[in-house]
């Protein structure tokens, strides 16, 4: 397989060169077909560790069809019209699958939509883009964002069952992975649970400093939060100590995983009686599902039959129940341990 990466990318190639040896001698998948095919991720944004994980992910998948000869990756940096660029340029060169992380979701469309009638294979992921699947792209992978909110919200009933006071935080205004949440929290929580951030949820655009200055503001305000609900869990980390401020114990916490969040609460959590945490995955994998379904069209193999990628229960700190919280304080704490990629080679992707 011939391997092509745009800036930032040798870390990860380092690992990817690891799992293709380990490949060669593994099963081939079902969804791996025999036709011959070149595959490119597109992101919108890849300057993260989640999105790094995230990209090393979806080349490990790939990297275990033989049929795919062909890997290139592409970082938007943030940039819509860079994002468009690219995927423009992949189907211009007659890159048979694409599959995108679509950040700035509907605006990416029209470029899909021409890749697609230009033969490529197009599997938008996670963000939802508009379209319609089968006339703008091949197939829409999204992630079970209602079904987290539930798991969220029974898990909130389990330990406050009188009600209480829930803290939302999620990422940019509007964005349909926080509204999805929030409908999934509501269809288990009653009025006796009172949502005392700014509706829908307080904006944090998932970007760990803002995520700070939000919570911070919150604690300041607000004399009684029982729990505290966040899509990025890690983002927290750093504003948490401000409860030391107020003479307040951190309350529960439900969110999603990272191993700095998880090293946090066994560090603190003696000091902090009311400091309960229940985590689903981040949902790194959910990338894998992308691409078994871009590279099963576009090689001739069985797709699967997932087309929603479910983020299982990860942590509980209550229950203990699929698992206590979990950390390792010998890899960095910009990893995520309910991966599937191990972490000692998610610490070589973000480049410890």
């Amino acid at each position: 397989m011939k391997l092509s990466y745009r800036k930032g990318q040798m870390a990860v190639a380092s690992v990817m060169l690891a799992v293709m040896g380990s490949a060669a001698m593994a099963d081939v998948p079902s969804w791996c077909g025999p036709n011959e095919a070149s595959l490119a991720l597109v992101d919108g944004f890849g300057g993260n560790s989640w999105r790094l994980v995230t990209t090393a992910s979806g080349q490990a998948e790939a990297a275990l069809c033989p049929s795919i000869t062909d890997y290139q990756y592409a970082d938007g940096q943030g940039n819509t019209q860079k994002a468009i660029s690219d995927i423009k340029s992949f189907a211009a060169r007659g890159t048979k699958a694409i599959v995108v992380f679509g950040d700035a979701g509907p605006a990416v469309l029209p470029a899909l939509k021409a890749a697609y009638e230009a033969g490529s294979v197009v599997v938008p992921y996670r963000v939802d883009v508009g379209g319609e699947a089968g006339k703008d792209y091949t197939k829409f992978i999204g992630s079970s964002f209602k079904d987290d909110g539930v798991s969220w919200g029974n898990w909130i009933k389990s330990i406050l069952p009188d009600g209480g006071n829930v803290l939302f935080l999620s990422g940019p205004a509007g964005n349909s992975q926080g509204l999805d949440e929030l409908a999934g929290m509501k269809t288990v929580l009653d009025d006796k649970y009172v949502f005392i951030n700014p509706e829908p949820f307080d904006v944090t655009n998932w970007d760990p400093s803002l995520t700070q200055q939000v919570l911070s503001a919150e604690i300041a305000k607000n004399e009684k939060i029982d729990v505290i609900v966040s899509d990025f869990g890690p983002s927290l980390v750093g504003a948490l100590p401000v409860f030391k401020k107020f003479n307040r114990s951190i309350p529960a916490i439900a969110t999603s995983d990272g191993n700095s969040l998880g090293c946090f609460w066994t560090d603190n959590v003696k000091d902090n009686p009311d400091f309960k945490l229940f985590t689903v995955a981040t949902g790194n994998d959910n990338v894998r599902l992308a691409v078994q379904w871009a590279v099963a069209a576009a090689t001739g193999g069985t797709p699967p039959t997932d087309e929603i990628f479910k983020a299982p229960v990860f942590e509980d700190s209550v229950s203990g129940s699929p698992s206590a919280v979990q950390c390792r304080p010998d890899l960095p704490g910009s990893i995520y341990l309910s991966a599937t990629m191990s972490g000692d080679d998610q610490a070589k992707a973000v480049n410890k």
